[in-house]
């Protein structure tokens, strides 16, 4: 990987301090689900204001309760071990959530990827994307993977940038299942040995 290792760390740990910065960048427009758009933002303030503690444990990787997930469609899977951070730069910049099932590198097809991130659209260009995944990287790395998937939108040049900056390949091209909004989708590896 050719990313400078020197600059300063832009991830931050979840915690109740910050969440009011996130959930305002959500009542600002963004979101961090691309498949749902502003309709997840609307319904992850509304679970923020009902119970911040269970938003953060699932945040953080310690779900409590039935530990699962809906998709789009609506239908209910289980819900992966993971962890999801903030991407953090003088403020809140954004996410980026890692999953994976423990034993193996094969995700069901309900999940699209490995890793999976977004940056606030006012803070989109500075490159904290790309420290952001370089970062995570280095922590999945612990976990003995030798590899990690990550997609993206067929249009979406920054982020293959991101990606390919961070030592992606593409290995092809898909279309999500109806369950996932159908969206034609690039698929990349990322070699962690």
């Amino acid at each position: 990987m050719s990313y400078d290792m020197k600059k300063q760390s832009v991830l931050r740990t979840p915690t109740l301090s910050t969440l009011l910065d996130c959930a305002e960048a959500m009542a600002r427009g963004w979101t961090p689900d691309t498949l749902r758009g502003r309709g997840a933002a609307i319904a992850r303030m509304t679970r923020i204001s009902a119970d911040p503690e269970k938003y953060l444990a699932e945040m953080t990787g310690n779900p409590p309760g039935d530990g699962v997930i809906e998709l789009p469609d609506g239908s209910v899977v289980p819900r992966l071990p993971g962890w999801t951070r903030w991407i953090w730069s003088n403020s809140f910049a954004g996410q980026i959530a890692f999953r994976w099932r423990p034993g193996t590198t094969d995700l069901p097809p309900t999940c699209l990827g490995h890793i999976g991130y977004a940056v606030v659209p006012w803070r989109r260009g500075e490159g904290l994307a790309t420290r952001a995944l370089f970062e995570t990287l280095q922590d999945v790395r612990k976990l003995d993977l030798p590899r990690v998937e990550i997609t993206c939108e067929t249009n979406n040049d920054a982020s293959r940038r991101v990606i390919e900056k961070c030592g992606g390949v593409l290995i092809e091209q898909f279309a999500a299942p109806a369950a996932l909004g159908g969206k034609k989708l690039l698929r990349f590896q990322i070699p962690l040995t």
